[in-house]
């Protein structure tokens, strides 16, 4: 058959030139590969030069970061304390005896119970003694009064007699005068009746001079007789109140914490005998590190901790001595103070010891031991830089910040001594 024949045609017709393509596959492939590796590497550029940069690294959750804020800064030290009696008197013989004790350790006493009565027959007889001499000495008080006033009595008779027989004598001088004029009486009677009016007049004074003496004496002698008697009183008065003092009571309502002697025993004066717990008050006994002891006065606020709530106290004395590079502090419940305290009982209390208004302050941490409180770890886009700071003053929680440091920075608290010095450190996740 002819290939030209209709019915036999080629299938050139059919054929479509196809243009083939600029990039292969694999080409494109590796186009999309190397733009991949820059754009990660466009995004890890940052991190990459960071750890670039940084000398060592560390992951975050072994830090402690805290932030720089403005606000006020209590300054204050921190004390585990123990609850002690404010009054815990420990009562003594006051004289030699023998002791009856009506008490026992942990009895609830009221204010004026007798607790131990001392028996001291040397104390007894002498307040007899004495008493006797009161009762004598009273008596010689009473009849030198009353000799006194016979003498006062014997001292006016006698100067109404005298007064009486110079009346007597200036009534003979007036007769005789009379029979004078009338030349009746020679002048030697007359003399005698003159000389008889003189010597009665000097009787009459030395009369009357005698008995302001005698009063005077006698006076004298009542009141030494009564000072006497006042003297001996007050002996009479300190052996009752001595013998009074032999039953020892209670000066307190409280509790006997301690008998020191059992009953019958022989004691001697001034020795310790029962201590009493006053439990209607109650103070705080700390012991605080003595470099704080300068600023340490009574009247120092304290915030005590107990049983969950917060109670106010103040500072109330310091002891001058120091225990152990630590000095003893008492301090006294302000206002309402808690219920069912116990004696040596453990409390918290903070002493307030300054409050310093709108400074910048941070969490306290080991990183002010580790750099000494000149410098700390900043903060910065996952980096942690060294930067010189000052610190001024630090409290239980915080320190203030006086130069270095802005509000918002944040820095590593934490122990940082592991950085061994590094000026930069990386934080990684």
């Amino acid at each position: 058959m002819d290939e030209n024949s209709p019915l036999m045609k080629g299938s050139s017709s059919m054929d479509r030139a196809v243009e083939r393509p600029r990039w292969s596959r694999q080409r494109l492939t590796w186009i999309a590969a190397v733009a991949l590796v820059l754009a990660a590497f466009a995004y890890l550029f940052p991190a990459i030069s960071r750890w670039a940069g940084a000398e060592t690294s560390v992951s975050m959750s072994r830090v402690r970061l805290g932030t720089v804020s403005a606000g006020d800064l209590i300054r204050d030290v921190s004390a585990q304390g123990s609850i002690v009696a404010a009054f815990s008197p420990t009562l003594t013989s006051s004289a030699r005896g023998t002791a009856r004790v009506g008490v026992n350790p942990g009895e609830v006493v009221e204010q004026g119970r007798v607790l131990v009565r001392i028996e001291s027959p040397e104390v007894e007889s002498r307040l007899g003694q004495e008493r006797s001499s009161l009762v004598s000495l009273q008596a010689d008080w009473q009849r030198q009064r009353i000799l006194s006033q016979q003498s006062r009595i014997q001292s006016e008779q006698d100067i109404g007699l005298l007064e009486v027989e110079l009346e007597a004598a200036n009534r003979a001088l007036d007769r005789a005068e009379r029979i004078r004029k009338e030349g009746l009486l020679n002048a030697v009677e007359y003399e005698t009746a003159q000389d008889d009016v003189k010597v009665s007049g000097m009787k009459l004074d030395l009369a009357r001079q005698k008995a302001g003496y005698d009063a005077d004496t006698l006076e004298f002698e009542v009141s030494d007789r009564a000072s006497r008697v006042e003297r001996q009183r007050l002996v009479v008065a300190d052996l009752e109140r001595q013998v009074e003092e032999l039953a020892i009571r209670s000066p307190v309502d409280g509790l006997v914490s301690r008998v020191s002697i059992n009953d019958r025993d022989s004691v001697t004066e001034g020795q310790p005998i029962v201590t009493v717990v006053d439990l209607s008050a109650f103070e705080v006994e700390l012991m605080i590190p003595e470099i704080y002891s300068d600023e340490l006065a009574p009247g120092v606020e304290a915030a005590i901790t107990y049983d969950n709530r917060q109670w106010t106290g103040a500072v109330k004395s310091i002891s001058p001595e120091v225990e152990g590079s630590r000095v003893r502090t008492r301090v006294e419940f302000v206002g309402e103070a808690p219920e069912n305290l116990k004696q040596n009982q453990r409390v918290s209390t903070r002493l307030l010891l300054e409050n310093k208004k709108g400074v910048l302050k941070v969490q306290r941490g080991p990183f002010l031991e580790n750099g000494s409180g000149r410098q700390a770890y900043v903060i910065d886009d996952g980096i942690a830089t060294l930067q010189a700071i000052r610190v001024g003053s630090l409290s239980i929680s915080e320190v203030e910040i006086v130069s270095g440091l802005e509000v918002g920075d944040q820095i590593i608290i934490s122990d940082t001594s592991r950085f061994e010095g590094a000026e930069r450190v990386l934080l990684t996740d």
